[in-house]
């Protein structure tokens, strides 16, 4: 395997804690219920960004038999998960450490008001090479058309020489598989998975990702 020279990083639930954001914003019921299933119908092309973030509130409203305008409830909870910066094993000081040392990038299927808010609050956005949210790239992740989109802005870096950091099988790793890039699983709570596709790595701490490039 070649030495790595690009680091591709998920953001919520890799390199923030998204269930503790999310849990300050919302139920558990939403999330698990109702949000995860629309973000996992977006990375299937089923439907598009701007009608997720209104139609999971719908159902949700509608579930609690409540008569709200989905659509101000959505604001209010982009505004407020914003609000709440939690990183996942010391992230920041990992992502500021390689700086320099490394290409690292962002790359996100998040809205991109609250991930632009994030990132800005978190401190990644100077950190970072460069930041790649799925609403201005055109394409989200796992799709090939994704990583297409933003190879020439990564430089002159083989795809076998690309690392990409994640903590979900469906998005971060079928990316990795679409499009012939190092896959490094984040599971911390290492749960039990099962994939029709090889994972190069999985770790359960963040910080394994230096000795995985070479740079412990």
């Amino acid at each position: 395997m070649k030495k790595i020279k690009a680091i591709l990083y998920d953001v919520d639930g890799t390199l923030l804690d998204f269930e503790t954001q999310e849990e300050v914003a919302l139920s558990y019921c939403f999330k698990k219920r109702i949000n995860l299933g629309y973000w996992e119908m977006f990375e299937k092309n089923l439907i598009t960004k701007e009608k997720l973030v209104v139609k999971r509130f719908e159902d949700y409203l509608e579930a609690l038999g409540v008569k709200l305008n989905a659509e101000e409830v959505n604001d209010t909870y982009f505004s407020k998960l914003g609000d709440t910066i939690v990183f996942k094993d010391n992230s920041y000081e990992l992502v500021k450490s390689l700086k320099g040392k490394i290409k690292q990038y962002v790359v996100t299927n998040g809205a991109i008001r609250v991930q632009k808010t994030k990132l800005a609050k978190s401190g990644f956005d100077k950190l970072m090479d460069d930041v790649f949210i799925s609403d201005e790239v055109g394409y989200q992740k796992p799709r090939k058309e994704f990583f297409d989109a933003i190879k020439n802005r990564l430089g002159d870096i083989a795809n076998d020489e690309i690392l990409i950091v994640g903590d979900s099988l469906t998005s971060d790793m079928k990316l990795a598989d679409n499009c012939n890039l190092i896959s490094c699983f984040y599971n911390p709570k290492k749960k039990d998975y099962k994939v029709d596709f090889k994972i190069d790595y999985e770790i359960s701490d963040l910080n394994e990702v230096k000795k995985i490039c070479q740079l412990d």
